[in-house]
């Protein structure tokens, strides 16, 4: 794939917009706090374009148009189901979680746990997050390289550039500002490309014979279970990851930071549709293209220059922004949660910079990760990272807000140990039960004889 200079000049361009707009924020960032909550000042706007900015990233745009040309319509269900989580996040998760005024996921289970089960929560949580940056730096490494013609390490490298510059500087604020100049650049171009493709396959007869009702145009076409399972596992996913729970605690008042995440939901779901109508042209017309470079040629081939490239440079953004979005999550957790007390690090300008550098670190890591494992299948990283994220955290989580202190913190604490030793196991061994669901179901099973049998809390709402 070759670009013409117009195109180079309006994809970069598109990303220094977004770039150079979380930078300028940046400018009002002078405390760890700060960088990492934005101040606790988010109004709706930054904290829906947070969420989205992460959410909206390989999966949600390359990733759904690669699974189109495999599957159809149902590939859909990735933001479909994001978008859900989000929904429910804002319904029962949002308000109290920013009641609390804390920072990370962790130290909400201390609260109701004890220490041990953060210091846990953080390490495996981290890890799981990781392993989604990489799945997410994989797709990024390789569009560079098809797109620019560069060797991949080469592309490693200025992924690595452009994911620092992205969070650097103003951490939760820029990702913020980054993520709406993303959105904006995806909503007015990506809509457009895919309307075109839709067009182009209702008003072509061979492209109709290629492309069958059902299984290519059914939400269902790739069976009930799966989409059910789809769309579980990211709403486990979603409701127990720092990176989306972080713009939760970043709002200026817990009602901001419920209509934030219904606010994150509406813009990401529909992203995936037009995604999933140029897979499934390209599938259509071009066989021969791989997959995964569906999304990427279409937009540069069949698009006129001002649209594809702005396009193509909001889609390199969502890969970006992911990858920063999921680095700043497990920059915080572990400067909060682990160096900073490690180290004895208390003020407030020595904190900043050790999270600053801890992201650096985390990204380098991410993106080597990524280039040494080139060829290794994205699907392996992503259930890894879901069965890290949600097998061990998510069902104490849930308790811990809507039971709080219901259950024995030994019970807990074992929970959380045993199911993710059982989720990585599930994953290693290439278990025929999705490791996710072996992890809460030992999670759960493992929680129930601590419980106190003592009151549980009413679970709050976003109508309260």
């Amino acid at each position: 794939m070759t670009i013409t200079p117009l195109q180079f000049f309006l994809i970069a361009l598109t990303i220094a917009i977004a770039l150079g707009g979380g930078i300028w924020a940046a400018r009002s960032v002078k405390s760890a706090e700060g960088f990492s909550v934005g101040g606790r000042s988010a109004g709706v706007p930054l904290i829906a374009g947070t969420i989205a900015g992460t959410c909206v990233g390989g999966g949600a745009t390359v990733g759904t148009a690669q699974l189109a040309a495999t599957i159809g319509l149902s590939a859909w269900w990735f933001t479909i189901g994001t978008g859900i989580s989000l929904i429910i996040m804002g319904l029962f998760y949002a308000r109290p979680m920013r009641r609390a005024r804390l920072e990370t996921i962790s130290q909400y289970l201390v609260l109701n746990y004890g220490k041990r089960s953060g210091t846990f929560t953080s390490v495996v949580s981290s890890l799981g997050i990781f392993f989604s940056a990489v799945a997410s730096a994989l797709p990024a490494i390789a569009i560079l390289a098809a797109v620019f013609s560069l060797p991949l390490w080469v592309a490693a490298l200025l992924m690595t550039a452009l994911v620092s510059c992205y969070c650097f500087f103003g951490g939760l604020k820029s990702a913020g500002i980054g993520g709406i100049v993303k959105m904006i650049a995806i909503w007015l171009t990506l809509f457009l490309a895919g309307a075109a493709a839709f067009y182009s396959i209702r008003t072509d007869a061979a492209m109709q014979a290629a492309l069958p009702a059902f299984p290519w145009f059914s939400l269902l076409g790739n069976g009930v279970e799966n989409a059910l399972t789809n769309l579980f596992s990211l709403l486990v996913g979603v409701l127990c990851t720092q990176s989306y729970l972080q713009a939760v605690f970043s709002a200026s008042n817990p009602r901001t930071a419920s209509i934030g995440a219904f606010a994150a939901a509406l813009i990401v779901i529909p992203v995936g549709l037009p995604c999933a109508m140029i897979g499934m042209y390209m599938h259509a017309a071009h066989p021969e293209v791989a997959p995964l470079m569906a999304l990427p040629t279409y937009l540069l081939t069949y698009q006129p220059v001002l649209i594809g490239s702005i396009a193509m440079g909001g889609i390199i953004l969502s890969l970006v922004g992911s990858i920063a979005g999921l680095s700043l999550g497990i920059g915080t957790m572990l400067t909060e949660d682990i160096f900073a007390k490690v180290f004895h690090v208390e003020s407030g300008k020595s904190k900043l910079m050790l999270e600053r550098f801890v992201i650096l670190g985390v990204i380098a890591a991410a993106l080597l990760t990524a280039l040494l494992n080139q060829g290794s299948q994205v699907l392996f990283w992503n259930y890894a990272s879901m069965a890290l994220r949600g097998g061990g955290i998510f069902l104490p989580m849930t308790f811990a807000l809507f039971f709080p202190h219901a259950f024995d913190s030994r019970y807990a604490l074992a929970s959380m140990i045993l199911s993710t030793g059982t989720a990585i196991a599930a994953t290693i061994f290439g278990s025929p039960v999705n490791p996710l669901f072996l992890g809460l179901g030992i999670s759960l099973l493992v929680l129930l004889p601590g419980f106190r049998r003592n009151r549980p809390a009413r679970p709050e709402t976003a109508f309260d």
